[in-house]
């Protein structure tokens, strides 16, 4: 607080800070506890009358000295239940006469009338002349009952209070102590008196006391709580100094306060240890938090404890458990390799590369204390260098590194995992830095066990991961076959969400004559069971496709088998897919999706390059939702597009709509210079699009899985580049109805043959067409189509209008007819129908001669 009450002179009189005087009073402002009593004087003659009434009597009672000079003392008295004014004042004049003294408490009346309670002190006085007078003092009762315990409660607060307190004056010296004060300082309480700080202190202590002293009585400025060390250095004290002033605002001096606050901050230490250990066990929380890869577990664990709690750290692990394999059965057999997985240091060099040795194998012997450790499993803690001389063997390189480092402390501590140690975590301080002690080996064993956890967890993963991987690559297309007219290339990329795969998928299914039928889908959900499903929905999708089905109604099956491809009744099927038929002969394309996303096709530019274009086809709804149809959509494709399918998880980004990643994928594809391969244009949109740390996966054509850690969903990509048959594969004709149209199938097909070359199964195809041409005149009663189609083997497709296919029946000797079909399915390496908008289409394949 500032110095406001005091004269003005009075810090100018100060002769300084250092010395410890203080500023003098003047004169004009004396102050004393007798202004304080307010006591009045009063002297009376021997009969009691009044001869003097001093201004102070005045204040007490209100009777001016004009109206009291000459009347009797009992005038100022009240009576009381026992006595008249005129008994009082009988009775204290028999005591004067007897004793000459007397003093105690009286009933006063005021001049304003009401009742005052006096303290008096009276005596009788003799003149010369042997005249007798009575001299009395009073004060008010109610102020000297204040002062009383005014002066009690001081007095009871210097002896019980169980802070040490002292009053000094001005010059700074103790005026007095208390017993607790003379013992916080060892020395007697009376021995304080008249001395200052610089006779009762330590000489450098009482320095720094008895200058901060002279500034709170030079400015009145209090110190509150200023901690010093005790005066023989074991402890500590809280310390407060106030200046002393009258009412008159004159310095009387200094009020000191001393607390031993040894405890509290032994106890405030112990808190901010504890607190500091918390938030040390937080922080490795933090770091490990969901890393669920055992190198990176290692790595933040060592990064975790430098430099805030070690100097040096090192992870040193199982190899197995790196590889997520199956923990030890027993105890770790004697000299069983650690690899050096994580480390960390507070700076570097050579030595510190020597001490820590990152990414090697480190062996330690059984009787050193890293390899009892590894074998009991129990901590160790290294306390001097001395001892480290002796932890592992004489000449050992990495403890003459240490040595060279300055660590004077280190802790051996046991990874371990379901009571079974995986490795050691060694943590290490240097010079500058408190060594280890037994709270800091407890802090890092519940350190080494949550990482523990976590790393048996990662190995776990690992192996979980592996496993639902290498089922989900079992269910992918294990090789991809390559018809005429079409080169592919396809990547599949692992989401990073774990063990929880995904349902994307992807296929290529040659069909009857050098077609190709492209599939891409995605099975809501993730897991093994989203994977189990992915795999019957490419089977049930695959064996459809055998049946030469138009997208659309390949679709619609497929749809209606939903609920025998769930689950379960609580898991129904939900999925999207997209279903493309090739024809390479006609280089038309008929394509069906069911809720997926539109297929890209690029189309040569002039010059060179692609331009990029999305192909809208109706949408269709997911597989699993009823009561939607399907529809299919033809084109003609010009020789050398390329159309892309893909799934979600390459185009889809958290918080945007997937249209933009949907153009995002077309203005990659779209290119003015000359497009790349098929498998460099799948490296470039696999590794922009699927990995967003910009890591190139690996290259996945052979039909592996590539890598790319930064996706957080599966994603399947197929480009397939359309092209044509090559000149001259392929011939048609449409027959009008009539006798010669057998016969002329018969000519045209042999004519044929022989221009091609393949003389060895003339007659065997005639054969087959003679006898489908003459059902269809036979049946449908109007033109039929012949097609034929040399590829990596022969296909003839008869067609009429009649949408009802031909059945198959066993004709007896007596039949004349029914022998056809029969004669096409036995000669045929494989035969079908197909339907189309105008009827049906009977087709059989021949393999080529040679």
């Amino acid at each position: 607080m500032a110095d406001t009450a005091g004269p003005e002179g009075a810090s100018e009189r100060s002769s300084g800070e250092l010395d410890g005087t203080a500023p003098a009073s003047t004169h004009e402002a004396v102050s004393s506890l007798l202004d304080t009593l307010h006591v009045g004087v009063v002297m009376l003659d021997a009969k009691g009358r009044v001869l003097l009434w001093s201004p102070a009597a005045e204040e007490i009672l209100g009777w001016p000295p004009g109206r009291l000079a000459g009347r009797h003392v009992d005038t100022l008295l009240a009576a009381t239940l026992t006595e008249t004014p005129n008994e009082q004042a009988r009775r204290i004049y028999d005591t004067l006469r007897q004793e000459r003294n007397w003093r105690g408490i009286l009933p006063a009346r005021h001049l304003d009338g009401h009742r005052v309670e006096i303290e008096s002190r009276a005596s009788l006085l003799y003149d010369g002349e042997g005249t007798a007078y009575i001299a009395a003092s009073i004060a008010e009762i109610g102020m000297l009952r204040a002062i009383d315990q005014d002066l009690a409660a001081l007095g009871a607060l210097f002896d019980s209070s169980p802070l040490g307190i002292a009053l000094f004056d001005t010059n700074l010296r103790y005026l007095r102590v208390n017993e607790a004060l003379a013992r916080l300082n060892g020395m007697p309480a009376r021995e304080h008196v008249g001395k200052t700080v610089r006779e009762t202190l330590p000489p450098e202590m009482a320095a720094e006391i008895h200058r901060l002293q002279s500034v709170v009585l030079r400015t009145g400025r209090p110190v509150v709580d200023m901690v010093t060390s005790a005066p023989d250095g074991s402890g500590a004290r809280s310390v407060s100094y106030s200046r002393l002033t009258d009412d008159l605002g004159n310095v009387l001096g200094l009020s000191c306060a001393v607390m031993d606050i040894s405890e509290r901050r032994e106890a405030l230490s112990k808190i901010e240890r504890a607190r500091q250990r918390l938030a040390l066990l937080d922080h490795v929380g933090v770091a490990l938090g969901d890393l669920l890869d055992v190198p990176r577990i290692a790595r933040a664990l060592a990064h975790a404890l430098v430099p805030r709690f070690a100097d040096y750290s090192g992870v040193m692990l199982i190899s197995q458990l790196v590889h997520g394999g199956d923990l030890p059965a027993t105890e770790l057999v004697t000299g069983t390799p650690l690899l050096q997985l994580g480390v960390a240091a507070k700076q570097r060099g050579p030595a510190v590369e020597r001490m820590l040795r990152v990414g090697q194998d480190i062996a330690f012997e059984t009787r050193s204390h890293f390899g009892r450790t590894l074998s009991t499993g129990e901590p160790h803690l290294i306390a001097s260098q001395e001892e480290l001389k002796a932890a592992t063997f004489s000449g050992d390189p990495k403890v003459q590194a240490a040595l060279d480092l300055g660590i004077h402390s280190l802790l051996i501590v046991p990874l371990r995992a379901r009571g079974i140690v995986l490795g050691l975590l060694v943590i290490s301080r240097a010079d500058g830095r408190d060594p280890f002690d037994r709270d800091d080996l407890t802090l890092t064993m519940d350190v080494a066990d949550r990482a523990g956890t976590s790393l048996d967890n990662a190995r776990l993963y690992a192996r979980e991961r592996e496993g639902a991987l290498m089922l989900q690559r079992s269910l992918l297309p294990q090789r991809v076959p390559a018809p005429p007219g079409v080169s592919v290339a396809y990547r599949y990329v692992p989401g990073s969400s774990g063990t929880e795969v995904g349902g994307d998928w992807f296929d290529v299914i040659p069909l009857a004559g050098g077609r190709v039928a492209f599939v891409v889908g995605d099975v809501m959900g993730h897991g093994l069971r989203a994977a189990a499903t992915m795999g019957r929905l490419r089977t049930a999708v695959r064996t459809l496709a055998g049946l030469d089905l138009p997208p659309d109604d390949l679709l619609r099956r497929v749809n209606d088998l939903a609920d025998d491809l769930a689950q379960g009744p609580d898991d129904p099927l939900m999925a999207t897919c997209l279903y493309a038929v090739y024809d390479p002969s006609t280089r038309r394309c008929s394509l069906a999706k069911a809720g997926h996303l539109p297929p890209l096709l690029l189309r040569p530019r002039d010059g060179g390059g692609w331009r990029a274009d999305a192909v809208e086809l109706p949408s269709g709804a997911p597989l699993g939702v009823g009561g939607v149809d399907f529809e299919s959509t033809e084109l003609e494709v010009e020789e050398g597009s390329v159309l892309v399918l893909y799934t979600d998880g390459l185009v889809e980004h958290r918080g945007e709509d997937i249209t933009v990643g949907v153009e995002r994928l077309r203005s990659l594809l779209s290119s003015e210079v000359p497009e790349p391969s098929l498998e460099d244009a799948c490296d470039e949109v696999i590794s922009t699009l699927a990995s967003p740390d910009g890591a190139r996966p690996s290259d996945a054509s052979d039909g592996a899985p590539a890598a790319a850690p930064g996706t957080a969903d599966d994603a399947a990509l197929l480009m397939a580049q359309l092209g044509g048959l090559p000149e001259g594969s392929s011939a048609s004709w449409t027959l009008s109805a009539g006798s010669y149209a057998v016969r002329r199938a018969r000519a045209l097909v042999r004519d044929t043959l022989i221009e091609w070359g393949l003389d060895g199964i003339v007659d065997e195809t005639v054969l087959l067409v003679s006898e489908l041409v003459t059902n269809s005149l036979r049946y449908a009663h109007g033109p039929v189509g012949v097609r034929m189609v040399r590829g990596t083997s022969l296909l003839v497709e008869v067609s009429d209008p009649l949408p009802d296919p031909p059945r198959v029946r066993n004709a007896t000797e007596e039949d004349e007819g029914g022998r056809g079909i029969q004669l096409v399915a036995r000669e045929s390496r494989r035969w079908g129908t197909r339907h189309g908008a105008l009827g049906k289409t009977v087709w059989f394949e021949l393999p080529l001669p040679g």
